[in-house]
């Protein structure tokens, strides 16, 4: 059953290295494990997400560069991926040039909204952008086109000082393009308990952002960085592995938090 607005979430953060691509795709793969019909849109010109879900580059026959630069229509640049469920708008390095591309489009930030909001009834629940790291034209293009902003925050030295640049963008985006943008949240990504550092992160970003922050944090599990090197969320390439249950928890704590409807 079509859904006229999915939910749709920029999964962003300008340092790269963090855990975006990788929180994108096990995400959108445990959401779709709970009966969620769910698109990820990889707005990152390395094109992990497109790669970490087993589409090879020759069948990226039109690709979210098409989508933004010649307004392809979302529906030709969707691919079914191996996981039941989840499906994605693949990218290549084309992306790279949109910020020259379209420096005299007159929408050029609204273009991606224009994309994900402007077709009428949508099949999707929820719609995921894997954001590139930087604040370039492209993640602005995916704050503008979202509800919120999930923020993976690697725990390590500086993880809240990159933070602030962000939020500040998000609050740029709001006062000019987008007023509803919120921070849907901040989860803490490679966690190792046993470090002090990660504890003491975990503890200042909990003092400093209090429910934003995700209960469930993303543990450093060698599980999930083998997992796309076969073209696999963690949950299908090693279902009792703690990254593939770190993933699952934090998609029920997103459904609990947001109340997504039940698929009829």
């Amino acid at each position: 059953m079509p859904h006229s607005s999915p939910r749709i979430l920029a999964v962003t953060n300008q340092k790269g290295g963090v855990g975006k691509t990788t929180t994108a795709i096990n995400l959108g793969a445990a959401l779709a494990r709970m009966k969620k019909r769910v698109l990820i849109v990889d707005l990152d010109p390395q094109g992990n997400a497109s790669t970490g879900l087993g589409i090879v580059p020759s069948d990226r026959m039109f690709t979210t560069y098409d989508l933004l630069v010649d307004e392809v229509p979302l529906r030709k640049v969707v691919l079914p991926t191996q996981v039941d469920g989840l499906f994605i708008a693949p990218a290549t390095t084309d992306l790279s040039s949109t910020d020259v591309d379209l420096v005299n489009h007159g929408n050029r930030t609204g273009l991606l909204r224009a994309a994900l909001r402007g077709t009428g009834e949508s099949p999707y629940d929820i719609i995921l952008i894997d954001c590139p790291p930087s604040l370039s034209l492209l993640t602005v293009n995916a704050l503008v086109a979202a509800d919120s902003a999930l923020v993976p925050l690697q725990t390590e030295f500086f993880a809240l000082e990159g933070l602030s640049q962000l939020l500040l963008t998000v609050r740029e985006v709001r006062d000019s393009a987008n007023p509803d943008l919120r921070i849907e949240g901040v989860v803490l990504t490679m966690y190792d308990q046993r470090n002090n550092l990660c504890r003491q992160v975990e503890e200042d970003a909990r003092e400093t952002l209090g429910d934003l922050v995700y209960q469930t944090r993303i543990p450093r599990n060698v599980r999930v960085s083998e997992a796309p090197s076969y073209a696999l969320p963690v949950i299908d390439y090693d279902p009792g592995s703690k990254g593939s249950e770190a993933y699952l928890d934090l998609a029920q704590e997103f459904l609990e938090r947001n109340k997504v409807k039940e698929r009829v």
